[in-house]
């Protein structure tokens, strides 16, 4: 424990290591070739072309940088469109929450990126009885609009 305050500098002072996501429930996760700021690129550059518009960012790796600390890119981009939030309203106050749904861009030690999200079925799942079938029928749009969305994305 005496050298606890050292190991928590040390830590500090390090470079953040980038991470791998793990396949877990409900998400879908795609390796790409493409550099972090080319896969952001074209995540923004994809999402209209499938009716979904940027509705929010955000990512630690620029204000990070700009305080003299490094860390991979991390960037999360909201995507949604007023047309789902409309009919989802209609369905669920309480589902839309979730909106915009998000993906996430990451960056690996070799410069590569990573593209992930939860997909909109798995994240609008708890409230499929307060939305019934039409809610989950919009989950399925949203999930072929993600899919499509991350295709073009990554190629």
């Amino acid at each position: 424990m005496r050298h606890a305050p050292l190991l928590a500098l040390v830590l500090a002072a390090a470079p953040a290591a980038a991470q791998t996501i793990a396949p877990r429930d409900g998400w879908a996760i795609h390796a790409s070739q493409k550099s972090y700021a080319d896969l952001v690129a074209a995540v923004k550059a994809a999402a209209p072309t499938h009716g979904l518009g940027v509705v929010t960012e955000a990512g630690p790796t620029e204000t990070a940088r700009s305080r003299g600390i490094e860390i991979p890119g991390n960037r999360v981009i909201g995507l949604f469109n007023n047309d789902y939030a409309v009919r989802i309203l209609d369905l669920s106050t309480a589902a839309m929450i979730e909106a915009p749904i998000r993906v996430y861009v990451t960056e690996a030690a070799d410069g590569t990126a990573t593209l992930a999200y939860k997909t909109p079925s798995f994240v609008l799942a708890p409230y499929a009885d307060e939305g019934g079938p039409a809610l989950a029928a919009i989950a399925v749009q949203l999930d072929t609009d993600f899919a499509a969305v991350a295709s073009d994305a990554l190629d």
